[in-house]
């Protein structure tokens, strides 16, 4: 094991975002769409920050699962549990919310999963962590957590949520 962020962690990183996206936009025209699955608890986690700021926005939740380029080397037959966009993606601004950036390939995943709903205005992109090594050409607009990590290393996120505990734990791949 490298490291490992707690539960302080990951709720300071949640109010880092909030903050960096009240301070970027405090007339609250926009909307959070979290990333199946922890994404979306990030969401809703900052959803809650932001009413305690005074900024009130919908949320909605965007499944990815067919949208992926990486399926053969996930499962077969991926588990679909649906999207949920509550308001008009046309002319939105969107911030799409996600636990980890990476690759940015689930980025490239959810922008295309975006389109199919409709056109945006705008989409911003926040992570609660931001692992560096990117494949894409995607940067977070909003991020709670700058994680440095080696390329080969794994990065577990588990939240309360999902999974019973806030907690990240970092570990060395030892495969070449």
């Amino acid at each position: 094991m490298l490291s490992t962020l707690t539960e302080a962690d990951i709720s300071n990183g949640v109010k880092a975002i909030a903050e960096q996206i009240g301070q970027c936009n405090p007339d609250g025209k926009f909307v959070l769409v979290g990333v199946r699955s922890r994404g979306d608890e990030v969401a809703a986690r900052i959803l809650e920050q932001l009413s305690k700021i005074g900024i009130e926005v919908p949320m909605g939740i965007l499944d990815i699962s067919l949208y992926r380029d990486d399926l053969a080397h996930l499962n077969s037959n991926p588990k679909l549990q649906g999207s949920e966009l509550p308001f008009p993606v046309d002319k939105a601004h969107i911030i799409l919310v996600d636990d980890v950036l990476f690759t940015g390939r689930t980025v490239r995943a959810a922008i295309d999963a975006i389109m199919d709903y409709g056109r945006p205005a705008k989409i911003d992109l926040a992570v609660l962590i931001d692992r560096g090594h990117r494949e894409l050409p995607f940067a977070p607009d909003y991020v709670g957590i700058h994680l440095e990590t080696q390329r080969l290393d794994y990065v577990d996120v588990k939240l309360k949520g999902t999974d019973g505990v806030d907690f990240v734990e970092v570990t060395q791949n030892n495969k070449a």
